[in-house]
């Protein structure tokens, strides 16, 4: 049996997640928005809750195209209100059109999200070595910096704690615990 982080605990599709995704480094555009979108959208929820519907993101948010979104209307914002598959907050779906703006202006100005993103840790993976879930901190200064840097461009539900949810993600930092068998996978 493989030693996981414990947050992943028994849903299989926590533990598909943990097992195939968390931790590994995203350089795609569209899955970095995606993740940025989602983890936003986690803001005073359970990662498990948006996991559960993030098919249904994917459907409403045209498979997280920013362009395509960057240019939706108060037409669509209602549609996307009425859809039961999202979690519908007003202000989480406005940010993510604004987050499409704002994350189109990054990628004019740097040539990818991806080039103007990983620069928060020096444009490589940030491993660490937690062996306990309680030494694994909610933020860091890469992420008050990033969180600090996103807002002053327009971006919207990127707090100091969302960003560094989001760099666990993206690959950007390892906080697999040093027992959990993927720990060793992406170190190497």
């Amino acid at each position: 049996m493989k030693t996981r982080c414990l947050w992943a605990g028994n849903d299989p599709l926590y533990i598909k997640y943990h097992d195939t995704q968390w931790g590994v480094p995203v350089h795609d555009d569209r899955k970095l928005f995606e993740f940025l979108v989602l983890e936003g959208a986690q803001a005073g929820l359970s990662w498990i809750t948006i996991l559960k519907k993030r098919e249904n993101y994917q459907k409403a948010f045209d498979n997280f195209d920013f362009n395509r979104i960057a240019v939706y209307d108060e037409k669509k914002i209602n549609v996307l209100l009425n859809s039961t598959g999202i979690i519908r907050n007003r202000l989480k779906i406005l940010s993510v059109v604004e987050n499409a703006r704002a994350f189109i202006s990054v990628c004019d100005e740097f040539g990818s999200f991806d080039e103007y993103i990983w620069r928060y840790t020096g444009n490589k993976t940030i491993t660490n070595a937690w062996k306990n879930p309680a030494d694994v901190p909610s933020r860091t200064p890469e992420s008050v910096l990033m969180s600090h840097e996103l807002k002053k461009r327009g971006f919207k539900f990127v707090g100091p704690v969302i960003c560094y949810a989001f760099m666990q993600a993206v690959g950007m930092v390892n906080d697999h615990l040093t027992s959990c068998f993927r720990y060793r996978e992406l170190k190497a």
